[in-house]
């Protein structure tokens, strides 16, 4: 109701100002009322005065001016330019007047004295109330607009808060309270971060049960960190513990406590942890809190930045001189190197849980945790999808399943099979494969032996990684790919490790140098990969025999804030030596690659051969090339789906209605044959009745 009443109450003064606006319009355009009334200079009215053509006229005071309005004593043309000019001027007759006189004597007297020389008639009105309030109303109403439109601005500021959007209102917290009947999520759907998530549970059962823990001294955590990389889980297990919390659990964003106006931030924490505190034990959740909780001191927002008041006050509700007793605050940030230092301590974050990417064990469980509401066929192993997809986050493996589930139902199918879940792991690492792209001759031919290349220095260098897949397919920006699985995860790699995958990246263009004895634009990201190895084993691992064990520069992203103005840690004669030895690393992977290439060229050709005529190699396929030099023969040529065969959405849209069309025709001749045997059976038993009934007929 309260709601309904306000937005009436907004459009009844929207109306009322269109109004205004409306009655301003016309009295501009159209005059103060007396239009059918021309105006004449007093120059002209002093001269008709004394030649004695006015008959009677009347003066009243209007506006600190006498308004004098008469009659003539016959009817004269005048040109009417009052009104609406952008009709022009027109010519009519009339036997009204009208004038305005200045307010001082020798004005008044010489108007009297003509006025009693020619026998005119004269009155005196007093002043019209009337023009009083329209020169009021003028007056104030650009005031009045000003004021409505602060009014609406306010409302707007303040929608989002706790007072529902009222005037000076929008220093209430936008934090909602989560609803428990529409949060279906749990713990039990929240798979691969088992640790995690006990660490979660701990916190919950302290809040349902907080005597068991007191009764051993133990003090509620003030807060919960959950960092980590995008896609891991973060908010899920937030919305978790909200379902599975038995308290008040209040939500809201990092961004939400920045406004316009300095100081909303800092009054928002403080309405958030009032009502909090109102409900303890409750439970507040912070997303993205690096928004308002970046290290302060940077100098780059002055003494009263938004954000640091925002922080300060933070600081002192989590933990300061009053307490913060029955209120856990949970944040998630993928960004905690840029938090301030007096956030992370004991007493505010007690608790700062890394929610990394899952290990193979986890992603299993989290595929099977989004495969439950999806038909899967038999053949589909999860245990291999998960072994396919290292470095996969959480949402990475969902957007796995729903694309399968996409591909599925484009190629008519009812259940997932394998070939769907690889072709949705190929649209999520490299994008929708480009059928229609055109490619000439040469080009195609370079991209295969690049391709090949890296297929082949994969094969013999297969310390960390296994060759998956090779294509020639252009996906999202690149024209082929090939993808090289490790055999196991690994949260460890050593030199060899590096190296041997900087020596597969550069497979490619020694593979172009040799062949083509020329160098394309193809490998340009290949480098990239490859020199961001190289310079993290100089700067970062102490991976270079000539600088020694020495890390130069950090795995951190740079900070404005905090690293603007900073010099760097060494000299540039370091600097000078660094380049040195990541040039020396991939120039000698560069070496490494063509080595091999030359000493397998026949095998190298053979495997860029077959890239051309089929364009896609699995594993089991390259694999018996190395060997043995031959396809196996359960691969196939063409694809069972021909909707994927054709150049464009107009082919692939006919091969699906005719493949649709067939469908319906083998149903209906399965029918018809259904039919014909329900005949013919029906038949055969009227054929028996009438033999019996012959018998019965004989044995009378």
């Amino acid at each position: 109701m309260n709601k309904n009443n306000k937005g009436t109450a907004r459009n009844t003064l929207y109306y009322v100002l269109i109004i205004l606006a409306m009655v301003m319009v016309v009295y501009f355009f159209l005059g103060d009322g007396n239009d059918e009334t021309p105006e004449i200079q007093y120059s002209t009215f002093s001269e008709q005065l004394e030649a004695g053509d006015i008959k009677s006229f009347n003066v009243q005071p209007t506006n600190g001016v006498y308004q004098i309005t008469g009659e003539y004593e016959e009817e004269k043309k005048v040109n009417n330019n009052d009104g609406l000019a952008v009709l022009g001027s027109t010519e009519s007759t009339t036997k009204q007047f009208s004038t305005v006189v200045l307010p001082n004597d020798s004005t008044l007297s010489e108007i009297t004295n003509l006025a009693d020389e020619n026998d005119v008639q004269t009155s005196i009105e007093e002043e019209s109330s009337s023009g009083i309030w329209m020169s009021l109303l003028f007056s104030f109403l650009p005031l009045l607009g000003f004021l409505v439109l602060f009014y609406l601005m306010m409302g707007q500021q303040g929608g989002g808060g706790g007072g529902g959007g009222r005037m000076m209102n929008f220093g209430k917290s936008k934090a909602k309270e989560a609803d428990k009947s529409a949060n279906k999520i749990r713990f039990s759907d929240v798979a691969g971060a088992e640790e995690e998530k006990q660490e979660l549970v701990e916190v919950v059962e302290f809040l349902k049960d907080p005597r068991r823990f007191s009764n051993l001294g133990a003090r509620i955590p003030a807060g919960v960190l959950l960092e980590g990389p995008p896609g891991t889980g973060k908010t899920l297990l937030a919305k978790a513990v909200a379902g599975e919390a038995g308290v008040p659990f209040y939500s809201i964003s990092g961004s939400d406590f920045v406004e316009m106006f300095v100081g909303v931030g800092a009054s928002r924490v403080r309405d958030l942890f009032e009502t909090a505190k109102k409900n303890a034990p409750a439970i507040i959740f912070i997303d993205e809190i690096d928004a308002v909780a970046r290290q302060r001191g940077a100098g780059m927002g002055g003494g009263h930045d938004e954000r640091e008041q925002t922080l300060n006050q933070l600081l002192v509700e989590m933990d300061g001189f009053e307490g913060n007793e029955g209120v856990i605050v949970i944040s998630a940030t993928n960004r905690s190197d840029v938090l301030d230092p007096a956030l992370l301590r004991p007493g505010r974050f007690d608790r700062q849980i890394l929610v990394g990417r899952p290990d193979v064990k986890g992603r299993e469980a989290i595929l099977r945790v989004h495969a439950r509401n999806k038909p899967i066929t038999d053949d589909v192993d999860l245990k291999v999808v998960a072994q396919q997809t290292p470095g996969f986050s959480g949402a990475d493996l969902e957007n796995v399943l729903n694309e399968a589930a996409l591909v599925a139902a484009r190629r008519g199918k009812k259940k997932i099979d394998a070939s769907d879940i690889d072709e949705a792991e190929d649209r999520v690492i490299a994008g929708p494969a480009k059928e229609d792209h055109v490619v000439n001759k040469k080009e195609r031919e370079m991209v295969a032996f690049h391709e090949a290349g890296h297929t082949i220095v994969g094969l013999v260098l297969s310390r960390a990684r296994i060759v998956h897949k090779v294509t020639i397919i252009p996906r999202g920006r690149a024209g082929g790919y090939m993808i090289a699985l490790p055999k196991e995860d690994q949260n460890l790699m050593t030199k060899d490790d590096l190296t041997e995958q900087i020596a597969g990246l550069l497979g490619g263009r020694a593979a172009e140098e040799i062949v083509f004895d020329s160098q394309s634009t193809g490998a340009s990201n290949d480098f990239e990969q490859a020199t961001n190895i190289a310079r993290s084993m100089v700067t970062q691992y102490g991976m270079s025999d000539k600088l020694g064990p020495i890390q130069y520069e950090g795995g951190n992203q740079v900070f404005v804030g905090r690293d603007y103005g900073q010099t760097k840690s060494y000299s540039e004669q370091f600097a000078y030596e660094i380049d040195d030895e990541v040039r020396k690393i991939v120039n000698d992977g560069h070496d490494k690659a063509r080595e091999i290439i030359e000493s397998h060229r026949d095998k190298h050709k053979l495997i860029a051969e077959k890239l051309l005529e089929y364009e896609t190699l699995d594993a089991k396929a390259i694999k018996s090339l190395f060997e043995s030099g031959k396809m196996p023969k359960s691969y196939e040529e063409e694809s069972e789906f021909p909707s994927e065969n054709g150049r464009s959405y107009e082919d692939a849209k006919r091969a699906l209605e005719k493949k649709e069309e067939q469908g319906r025709v083998n149903d209906k001749e399965d029918d018809s044959t259904a039919a014909k045997e329900d005949n013919s059976q029906e038949s055969n038993e009227s054929s028996s009745e009438e033999q019996d009934d012959h018998s019965d007929k004989t044995d009378e």
